[in-house]
């Protein structure tokens, strides 16, 4: 009996470290603008997104963070370089194969943006109804085991003017996994939210993903809740990897760009100004 343990233990341990080694997204090279000529919002930037874990895309307003996940479900195509979903490049997809690749993608929106005139129960029905046949029966139970898993089983019959916000995000985290998606994007879940909400939020995001065994890609600016539950952090600027590390590594880090994000500071790599004529040119006069 004790002989065998060790080799159970051993073959889940190698288990885990075969899953976390493969790669759900993987962004390579990439180079992005909105428009010929204008401002470059990503410059070969190359990531990577692995199952299993919890990864945060961290870095100031307008760097690219938002951009990161619309190439990544196929909203928009980048100019050079590729971006892999499952092995297959979301840029060379047509309106059929990405609408396939979208069902094995969740996502939660900023704010959750529920659908204000169906019941909670019916937004997260709502995917499930869209790109499945199930049974209204069926459905009615994988709906109420999502909402129990977010903790709002009881608030089922609810309208969204009913509910908090915080508990708006959390249905809509519901919504997000009623496919039981491989990867699941999340665009700031943490903003607006109170600090138990948000405690709360962050939590249900590790354990989902882990009871998944999903990928959960975290565009966030919040550092605390975080680097309480990512495996692994990506800070962007200019375009490209400012840094990377596990947040272990990144707390300890004397990386200018780092500690200036991390403390919070307006001095420092990330100027607060956005470029622009000096002050003696606008105001005509000479500033010292």
């Amino acid at each position: 009996m004790n002989s065998s343990q060790p080799h159970s233990l051993s073959a889940d341990q190698t288990a885990r470290e075969q899953a976390h080694s493969e790669v759900v997204v993987a962004i390579r090279d990439v180079n992005f603008s909105y428009a010929p000529g204008e401002r470059q919002i990503l410059s070969g930037l190359s990531m990577e997104f692995r199952r299993g874990q919890v990864v945060a895309v961290m870095g100031g307003s307008g760097c690219g963070k938002t951009t990161i996940l619309r190439l990544i479900g196929g909203q928009f195509t980048a100019q050079s370089g590729t971006v892999l979903f499952e092995g297959h490049d979301m840029g060379k997809m047509g309106s059929t194969e990405l609408m396939v690749a979208r069902r094995r993608m969740g996502m939660l929106f900023q704010f959750g943006a529920l659908f204000t005139d169906l019941s909670v129960f019916e937004n997260v029905a709502f995917p499930l109804r869209e790109h499945t046949d199930l049974s209204e029966d069926l459905l009615r139970s994988l709906v109420l085991m999502k909402l129990n898993a977010v903790g709002l089983r009881g608030a089922r019959d609810l309208m969204p003017s009913q509910i908090s916000g915080g508990m708006a995000r959390r249905v809509a985290l519901a919504r997000a996994i009623a496919l039981d998606p491989p990867l699941i994007m999340y665009d700031e879940p943490f903003a607006g939210l109170d600090p138990i909400s948000l405690g709360i939020t962050a939590r249900l995001i590790r354990d989902l993903n882990d009871a998944l065994g999903a990928t959960s890609l975290l565009v966030t600016h919040d550092v605390e809740e975080t680097f309480e539950i990512a495996d692994y952090v990506y800070f962007i600027a200019n375009g490209s990897i400012g840094a990377q590390g596990t947040p272990e590594e990144l707390s300890r880090s004397t990386d200018p760009f780092v500690r200036q994000f991390l403390d919070a500071s307006p001095d420092g790599p990330v100027p607060f100004h956005y470029p622009g004529q000096s002050l003696g040119e606008d105001f005509g006069v000479l500033v010292k």
